[in-house]
């Protein structure tokens, strides 16, 4: 029997994911003030983003098998109150240390909270098309919440204060969070073992952050510092030992071998690439607007709107042309569009304007989101088995967060070294030198591009591809 409460129960399960979503975009907005405020280095201000992005997408898939095991309504109770606590730490921050170890525990919040929506979502909903509306609507959420994110932050931080930015999400919380028992039903895979890898989600994690600790410190410390070369050995070392722990788990985080179907490998590439070259657009540019351009954060959050609305109408017309012509050439035109958009930011100048130097790219690039973002996340399923459809879901949002972290990480150094270069000391940068450190980055997301490019062609299986239920297209989406 269907449960009466389940749209109810939509509801609110779309409150607390519109809230996650909201914390991924709203910040960028408010990067400049928070660097001025809490004075932050350039190299430490990306940590505002990528820490998030680390601890979400390192914890991600042991958040969705802990609420698997141990009832997924507690788990996303745990969640909604854990990222209420970590909201509050990140908006009482007083010191850039405080706030970025509060954007790391955030994610870990996120990691465990969002995996549940989309299981409870699973056993809410009957199998079919009620449950592919159900899916819908989170998939349109995801994609408005982009727009309200950066339009909410602009008017936050202009108005009242950037600490807003991460306030909000309190009553947002509070309110889910008194909702949840009334309406959300507990579930549990009671078939599943009762193990869950929990060194293999520390270990991984624990080597990404230091793989991003060891690229921005190279611009104080330098390529050859003890620091620097420490904080990348250390890294391998520590994938190493997750790799060790994978291969031996009884309840592996990841199974390896799934890598060998040769699409959801590439699929995972094309979306790392994918992380890459967003979030770390995304912070180059919002530094841009503001520091070369002198926007405000409100003006910024109405720019960003271009991209924002572009990618929610591309994707409907994606998710519409890929049943006619397939996912590959879909992807394609996808990838070709957003190394465009890369290529055409790196002409942008110190007395540059947004009708100019902008916008045009920031259409071209949400077109090019929408029409990448939606067949890479039906490839990520191509040729996988219904008992690991979880595991390669799962994996692509992995591969998108910590591909955004690291991604944001390699563009924010280079723009950095670069800009640090022109640079007399003692002095602060100018506008030029900004520009160009930004500029050398975007030359290397259309580096970015050109791989994803290479490998949709190359590695992407048609039929792999071929065998994708069409039923999985709304839920990927």
């Amino acid at each position: 029997m269907m449960d009466p409460r389940r749209w109810k129960a939509l509801a609110v399960l779309g409150i607390a994911y519109l809230m996650v979503v909201l914390d991924v975009s709203i910040v960028n907005v408010a990067l400049p003030s928070i660097q001025e405020d809490l004075n932050f280095t350039p190299e430490n201000l990306q940590w505002v983003v990528s820490g998030y992005a680390l601890t979400f997408g390192g914890f991600l898939l042991l958040g969705g098998r802990m609420g698997d095991i141990l009832g997924r309504r507690r788990l996303f109770m745990i969640g909604l109150a854990l990222f209420f606590v970590t909201s509050l730490w990140a908006g009482l921050a007083n010191s850039d240390a405080m706030l970025i170890i509060a954007r790391l525990a955030q994610g870990a919040a996120g990691a465990i909270l969002a995996p549940s929506v989309f299981s409870i979502i699973s056993v809410t909903f009957a199998e079919g098309a009620e449950r592919n509306k159900a899916l819908g609507i989170l998939g349109g959420i995801a994609g408005s919440g982009a727009a309200i994110g950066v339009l909410l932050g602009g008017v936050l931080t202009s108005y009242i204060s950037w600490e807003w930015i991460f306030f909000v999400n309190l009553p947002i919380a509070a309110f889910a969070l008194a909702m949840v028992p009334r309406y959300v039903r507990e579930s549990r895979a009671e078939s599943l073992a009762k193990h869950f890898d929990a060194w293999g989600a520390v270990t991984v994690t624990a080597s990404l952050m230091l793989l991003v600790y060891g690229l921005t410190q190279s611009t104080n410390n330098g390529w050859t510092s003890w620091k620097t070369i420490g904080a990348l050995v250390g890294s391998a070392v520590i994938m190493a030992i997750f790799i060790a722990i994978e291969l031996r788990s009884r309840s592996p985080l990841v199974r390896l071998n799934i890598f060998r179907k040769r699409t959801l490998s590439g699929a995972n590439l094309i979306g790392f690439m994918l992380g890459t070259m967003i979030f770390g657009i995304f912070f180059l540019l919002s530094l841009y607007m503001q520091n070369v351009l002198g926007f405000s954060a409100m003006q910024t959050g109405v720019g960003y709107l271009a991209i924002a609305l572009t990618v929610i109408a591309s994707a409907a017309l994606s998710q519409s042309l890929v049943t006619r012509v397939g996912v590959k050439p879909i992807l394609t035109i996808g990838m070709v569009l957003l190394g465009s958009a890369m290529v055409y930011f790196t002409q942008v100048s110190p007395a540059g304007s947004y009708v100019s130097d902008l916008l045009p790219g920031f259409i071209v690039m949400g077109i090019g989101m929408g029409f990448s973002f939606v067949p890479i996340s039906i490839a990520a399923l191509a040729g996988v088995e219904a008992q690991d459809a979880g595991l390669a879901s799962g994996l692509i949002n992995t591969s998108q967060q910590i591909g955004g972290a690291l991604g944001l990480a390699i563009l924010a150094t280079v723009a950095t070294t670069r800009t640090e270069n022109l640079t007399p000391a003692g002095a602060d940068p100018s506008a030029a030198a900004l520009t160009s450190g930004f500029s050398i980055a975007f030359w290397f997301a259309a580096g970015f591009a050109v791989v994803s490019l290479i490998t949709t062609l190359v590695v992407l299986q048609r039929q792999e591809l071929a065998q994708v239920d069409a039923d999985a297209v709304p839920a990927a989406a």
